[in-house]
């Protein structure tokens, strides 16, 4: 068959968003994140997988993955083997949990001990380290035998299964190591924990202590019972980890018109709380709005912990603002400001970024450690000739007045998403994982997809958006020295997923600005996702949605500068239902841990029949059920992943 090229150049790019009817097309083709110098990027040099669909993972040749932790697996000495038959909420609460998504790797130094952050970090050890694992969300019809699909398993789940849910859900903390025989668990550990919906923690920051945060088990309005929804996360200079709280709408139940307060009762529905949501609050009252209105409140934040100190108190960040985090990833420079980026997942939802009122420095943990505490929050607006503003969400300032029902900051920081609006924030296409290149210093929006968009604009230039596209924001300053506080910015289309030969322009992509023909009949993905970038500064993109177009999701390389700028390489295929999240590199870049959450999900796939049982592929009379799974992928001669 002959080869088909897929690669459209920068003209093509321009090509496509104007016939797309953009406002302006050359907004999105405005300061591109590049060296001044034109050196070239270090090249990718892995064999490119094809395209495919089965129940196995694909990794190009020469690459190995360990299947290094498992839904169910011990994370402590005598725990014993999975078995799904004896899983209670107890023996849960102490093995790795449900739907792994976001994974950070914290480096540990043999030397030092419990809390000794800085020495830990300090040593940059790639062979030995924590890692931290978000546990999204429960899917009981493929956890537990007798449900009939998923909608009778969202009902009709029983008091004990609900129980075994929320102690899958939060947070793992192993310590792993490298071995002589891969990647490996160490349960004798005395860092590895779970985080789970009992886990106490403490309401911090601006809205602590607030009435709205205030319930009839914590009067205070200053301590909760646990995290759920955790999706993407980040990490901080001084040794601790943020995890995001997404979908914790899904938790609650109960129907918000029935709230006397009309303000939480628009408020629950905008994160869409239903009475015909899963009946949690059945057997457990917290959950159930018309019982304990002003919970979901205490829902939603930043969650902040220390794995290094197995006794410490996470918690929850209320200067980063409420709404459905994907994460917040931060960028730490010197004497400056702290600076952190991150999207609310949803259609028409916004951009945001935090600067600290004081500023980095390192060495200096107990001040580093209120950075977070104390500063603005900001909504992105990206206007149609490339430039764009961040809006402050501050009490007083423009509409947030009691005139639009802002009491005071809390509500603007709660009521984030309203706040946001109301101050003219750009509506994007389900923002997703937002991240800073280490290299360039530019950062990177991932915009899944947005399905109901009816009016195109230049950062969003596709109605009914089936694929998802990539800005990329230039902060104003040199080639790795930029100033992310700066109150400006510009912004530019760094890709457009899709079939770059779809004869549908909304569905078309557009990759390779620079060098047609770059990318193969693979190069190609719809809907980013997750983003993760190496040493190097290469970007790897995971997907979430390739199967709506007849292919695995995964993971996919590209430089973000030079002739290959946004010229994908497919380097990691999913098996059937699932998708990758939270990739993530050791320091030197020699190590690829990514997650696989959900395998097997498909219609009429359930625990008792699922599509497969990846990945232990177990068919014996008490075979396993599809588990979702942390892998450590490496090359066999050790050498950085993807050079």
């Amino acid at each position: 068959m002959k080869k088909a090229s897929f690669n459209p150049s920068r003209r093509r790019l321009f090509k496509t968003l104007a016939a797309l009817g953009a406002t302006s097309a050359t907004a999105g083709l405005l300061s591109a994140c590049g060296r001044d110098s034109g050196k070239a990027q270090a090249a990718l040099s892995f064999s490119e997988i094809p395209h495919g669909l089965d129940h196995r993972h694909h990794l190009p040749e020469g690459y190995r993955a360990d299947i290094l932790l498992r839904w169910g697996d011990p994370l402590h000495p005598g725990e014993g083997d999975f078995d799904p038959a004896g899983l209670s909420a107890e023996t849960q609460a102490k093995r790795f949990g449900y739907n792994n998504d976001f994974i950070a790797f914290m480096p540990l130094d043999s030397a030092a001990g419990p809390g000794e952050n800085a020495r830990h970090l300090a040593s940059g050890n790639s062979r030995r380290g924590l890692l931290c694992v978000n546990h999204e969300y429960t899917q009981p019809h493929l956890m537990f035998p007798g449900y009939r699909d998923e909608a009778s398993a969202t009902r009709s789940v029983s008091a004990e299964h609900v129980a075994i849910e929320q102690a899958a859900c939060g947070h793992a903390i192993t310590e792993v190591e490298k071995t002589a025989d891969g990647w490996q668990p160490v349960l004798q550990s005395p860092y590895n924990r779970r985080i789970t919906l009992a886990t106490p923690m403490l309401i911090v920051g601006p809205a602590a202590g607030d009435q709205r945060l205030r319930t009839r088990d914590d009067p205070t309005g200053t301590r909760v019972s646990g995290t759920v929804g955790n999706c993407a996360g980040g990490k901080t200079p001084w040794g601790t980890v943020l995890i995001a709280e997404e979908g914790f709408g899904g938790a609650f139940q109960g129907d918000p018109d029935n709230i006397a307060d009309p303000v939480e009762a628009l408020n629950h529905h905008h994160f869409g709380i239903s009475a015909g949501n899963r009946n949690w609050g059945e057997h457990d009252s917290r959950f159930d709005i018309e019982h304990e209105p002003q919970e979901p409140n205490r829902f939603g934040w930043m969650v902040e912990l220390d794995p290094y100190d197995p006794a410490s108190t996470p918690r929850k960040l209320t200067s980063l603002g409420r709404f459905q985090h994907e994460g917040f990833t931060l960028v730490c420079k010197p004497g400056q400001p702290v600076v952190a980026y991150g999207g609310d997942d949803d259609e028409h939802q916004f951009v945001y970024r935090f600067v600290s009122r004081h500023s980095y420095l390192p060495g200096r943990d107990q001040h580093n450690r209120a950075l977070l505490l104390d500063g603005t929050l900001f909504a992105g607006q990206f206007n149609d000739d490339g430039s764009g503003r961040w809006l402050p969400l501050a009490f007083g300032h423009g509409p947030l007045t009691p005139e639009n029902g802002f009491r005071n900051q809390a509500d603007v920081l709660i009521d984030a998403r309203r706040a946001a609006a109301l101050l003219g924030a750009t509506p994007m296409d389900r923002p997703e994982d937002v991240e800073t290149n280490p290299v360039n210093d530019c950062t990177y929006v991932m915009l899944t997809k947005n399905k109901r968009r009816t009016t195109a604009d230049a950062a969003n230039p596709r109605p009914k958006n089936a694929t998802g596209h990539v800005v990329e924001i230039v902060p104003p300053g040199a080639y790795g020295r930029r100033d992310h506080a700066s109150a400006t910015f510009q912004w530019n289309t760094f890709l457009l997923g899709g079939n770059p030969n779809a004869e549908d322009p909304r569905l078309r992509g557009a990759y390779g600005q620079q060098s047609p023909g770059a990318i193969s009949a693979h190069g190609w993905f719809a809907n980013p996702d997750n983003v993760a970038f190496d040493p190097r500064g290469n970007m790897w993109v995971a997907t979430d949605g390739c199967e709506d177009f007849g292919f695995h999701d995964g993971l996919w390389a590209m430089a973000t500068e030079g002739e290959l700028r946004a010229a994908p390489r497919h380097f990691f295929g999913c098996p059937q239902g699932a998708e990758v999240c939270g990739p993530e590199f050791t320091p030197d870049g020699s190590t690829l841990f990514v997650s696989v959450q959900h395998p097997a999900d498909a219609r009429h796939s359930t625990f008792d029949k699922p599509l497969h049982r990846w990945p232990d592929n177990d068919t014996k009379k008490a075979a396993l059920p599809p588990r979702p799974s942390v892998l450590a992928i490496y090359r066999a001669d050790g050498k950085p992943v993807g050079s």
